[in-house]
C-alpha cells in the first residue's frame, strides 16, 4: 500500500517523500505547486499536479495507487502572514483540509498524518510544552490548524479512521544527503534566513523583538531538523498501520535557543559575519515555544538522530550553498519576515 503526500513538493513534504523511499515505502505526490517545486520530488514517485480540495482527483489519485495513508502537509504556514489575510488561511489551510478529509472518507485510505502546529498552543504557553496545554491561538495560522484538527477528530470518531496529528515546533536544516532543502525564495525560519544572510544571498536580516520576557531579550524556539521531522512521520505511519490509536503529539527536542544564540550558531558554523538589525516584534509569534517532547518517543520509539543545533545549521548552509548558484530567482529580502 502508498502513502499520499499532499504538499510533497514543498520543503517538510519533499524530506517526508526521500524518507519514505529510503524505508522502502511507495508514494505518491498531490501537489498544486503554487509553493512547491516539481523537482524536490524524489525519482521514482509519481507527482499529481492539483487542490486537495478536488474530491475527484484525490479519489482517483488513491485508487491509481493503492493508498492506505494520507501525509498532509499541504497549508499556508506564516503566522504574520495569517494575521494579514484570516480568511485565505481559513480557506487553504481549514477549508480545504475538511474537503480532502470527506474525499479519504470516500475511499479506500484509512490512515491520515496531520501536519499541525506549535502554534495551537498560543503567545505564552507553559514551557516546556506538553500536549495537554490549553490551546489559545495567538493567529489566524495557529487557529486554521486547531479547527483542522478538530475536524479530524470528530471525522475519525464518526468513520472507521485512524489519525496521528503532529505538533511541530520549529523546522530547520536539510536533507544530510543534499537531495532536498528549502527552495523557496521568500522562506522566513530564521536558521534558513540567517544562513542565506552568511552566504551574502541576502542584505543580512531582523531580528523581530528585542527586549522580550526571555534570559537575552529575543524570541526563544525549540528547532528540530526537518529529516528528523520526516522520520517522526515515518514512525507515525507504522503506528497506524499496526492499528496504533489515535494520537497528537508534539516535534521537538525540548531544547530552545534564542534568535541570538541562533545568530551566534550560525556565525560560529560559517565562520563569518552579516549585519543583523531589530526591529518590533511580529503579531501572532510566541515569546517562548519549546516541546515537552516525551510522549512522542514513548508512544511511537522516535529516537532524533540530529538534535544539535550546530548540525541543523551546518546542513542548511550545504543546501544553501549548492542550490542557490544553480537559480535564476534569488531569495527574498531578508528584512521583511524573519523571526
Amino acid at each position: 500500500m502508498a502513502v499520499l503526500i499532499t504538499g510533497g513538493a514543498g520543503y517538510i513534504g519533499s524530506h517526508m517523500a526521500h524518507a519514505l523511499r529510503d524505508a522502502g515505502e511507495p508514494a505518491v505526490v498531490l501537489d498544486d505547486l503554487s509553493t512547491g517545486d516539481r523537482n524536490a520530488v524524489p525519482d521514482g514517485v509519481p507527482l499529481v499536479i492539483g487542490d486537495v480540495a478536488d474530491a475527484n482527483l484525490v479519489l482517483r489519485t488513491i485508487e491509481d495507487h493503492g493508498v492506505d495513508a494520507v501525509a498532509h502537509f499541504a497549508a499556508r504556514i506564516s503566522a504574520p502572514d495569517s494575521v494579514r489575510d484570516p480568511l485565505g488561511y481559513y480557506a487553504a489551510n481549514t477549508a480545504k483540509t475538511r474537503d480532502l478529509l470527506a474525499a479519504v472518507v470516500a475511499s479506500r485510505a484509512r490512515h491520515v498524518i496531520f501536519s499541525s502546529t506549535a502554534a495551537v498552543y498560543g503567545r505564552e504557553p507553559p514551557t516546556p510544552t506538553p500536549e495537554t496545554a490549553p490551546c489559545a491561538p495567538a493567529s489566524p495560522y495557529g487557529l486554521s490548524k486547531l479547527m483542522s484538527e478538530w475536524i479530524l477528530r470528530d471525522t475519525a470518531a464518526a468513520h472507521d479512521l485512524t489519525y496521528v496529528t503532529l505538533r511541530y515546533f520549529n523546522v530547520a536544516g536539510a536533507d544530510p544527503a543534499g537531495r532536498t532543502g528549502q527552495r523557496a525564495p521568500e522562506a522566513a525560519n530564521l536558521i534558513t534566513v540567517a544562513a542565506r544572510a552568511a552566504l551574502g544571498l541576502n542584505e543580512g536580516l531582523s531580528i523581530f523583538g528585542d527586549g522580550l520576557p526571555t534570559p537575552d531579550g529575543t524570541g526563544v524556539r525549540d528547532y528540530i531538523h526537518v529529516s528528523d521531522l520526516a522520520d517522526a512521520h515515518v514512525a507515525a505511519l507504522r503506528h497506524l498501520r499496526r492499528g496504533g490509536e489515535n494520537l497528537t503529539l508534539n516535534c521537538g527536542y525540548g531544547r530552545g535557543y534564542s534568535v541570538k544564540e541562533v545568530v551566534e550558531a550560525v556565525r560560529r558554523v560559517t565562520g563569518g559575519d552579516f549585519p543583523v538589525r531589530r526591529d518590533a516584534s511580529r503579531p501572532g509569534d510566541p515569546y517562548v515555544s519549546i516541546a515537552d517532547a516525551s510522549l512522542i518517543r514513548d508512544r511511537l520509539g522516535w529516537r532524533p538522530e540530529r538534535a544539535d543545533l550546530d548540525r541543523i545549521v551546518a546542513d542548511a548552509l550545504r543546501w544553501e550553498r549548492s542550490w542557490w548558484p544553480t537559480q535564476t530567482r534569488r531569495p527574498a529580502p531578508a528584512g521583511r519576515r524573519v523571526g
